[in-house]
C-alpha cells in the first residue's frame, strides 16, 4: 500500500510542477507521518514532489556516470531510483541513496569534455622523444581526438624497468565509451612502436647460482 501511495505521489508530483511550473523544495515529515509511511518512505515523499535525490545530487538524464563498476548514461530518474544504461545494452536501476552515499564518477557533469590518460612505457634504449611524437600520432589519428585541447604526452618517470610516459587526450562524446577509444590508442601506440623499433619492456630477473658446499 506505501508503495502505491509514493506512485500516486509521484504523478502528482509531476502535476504540481506542470500547473505552477516551479519546483517545491521541502516537504516535511509529517506529511510521511499523516500517511502512515515509516521513515524510508518519507524521505521518498520529499524526493516525489521536489526533486529526486539524484536530481539534488547534480544527476540529471542523459549524464554519462559510472558507479561501482557500472558505466553508462542516465536513462531516466525516478522517486526509487535511477535507470542507467550501459555500453552492451543492459538496463541497471540503481537506488537514488546508492548515488547519494557512494562514489559516482559524473563524467558530463559541467563539461562533456573528457580527458583520456594512457600510461605507456618504454624501453631505456628507446629514445623518449620519438616515443612521444609516435604516441602523439596515434591519438591525433582517432577520429574522436578533440584537437582544442590537443593531446599532450609527457615523461612521468623513469620506472624500475620502463621510461615512464603518459598520453593525455580529449573526447566529448563518452557516451560512445571510454575503454574503446582507448584500445584504439593503444593499439595504434603498439603498430607504431612495432614499425619504428621502440621496444615495450617487460619485468626481467637474472638468477644466479652459485656452486660450493651447500651442507
Amino acid at each position: 500500500m506505501a508503495e502505491n501511495i509514493v506512485e500516486q505521489l509521484e504523478e502528482h508530483g509531476r502535476t504540481i510542477r506542470g500547473w505552477l511550473g516551479v519546483r517545491i523544495q521541502t516537504v516535511t515529515e509529517d506529511l510521511a507521518s499523516s500517511l502512515g509511511l515509516d521513515r524510508p518512505y518519507g524521505a521518498l515523499v520529499a524526493s516525489v514532489i521536489s526533486n529526486s535525490p539524484a536530481e539534488k545530487a547534480g544527476i540529471k538524464p542523459g549524464d554519462v556516470i559510472e558507479i561501482e563498476g557500472t558505466y553508462g548514461w542516465i536513462n531516466s530518474l525516478r522517486a526509487r531510483y535511477a535507470s542507467v544504461i550501459t555500453r552492451d545494452g543492459k538496463e541497471h536501476l540503481i537506488p537514488n541513496e546508492d548515488l547519494i552515499t557512494n562514489r559516482v564518477i559524473n563524467w558530463s557533469f559541467s563539461d562533456r569534455n573528457v580527458r583520456v590518460r594512457v600510461p605507456v612505457g618504454i624501453s631505456y634504449d628507446a629514445n623518449p622523444r620519438d616515443a612521444i611524437k609516435l604516441c602523439l600520432d596515434s591519438a591525433n589519428a582517432s577520429a574522436r581526438t578533440l584537437q582544442n585541447p590537443e593531446p599532450k604526452c609527457l615523461v612521468t618517470g623513469f620506472g624500475e624497468n620502463s621510461i615512464d610516459l603518459e598520453l593525455r587526450f580529449w573526447i566529448d562524446d563518452p557516451s560512445n565509451g571510454v575503454g574503446n577509444i582507448r584500445s584504439e590508442v593503444l593499439l595504434g601506440i603498439w603498430d607504431r612502436f612495432k614499425e619504428n623499433g621502440v621496444n615495450i619492456p617487460f619485468p626481467q630477473r637474472d638468477v644466479r647460482i652459485i656452486k660450493g658446499d651447500l651442507s
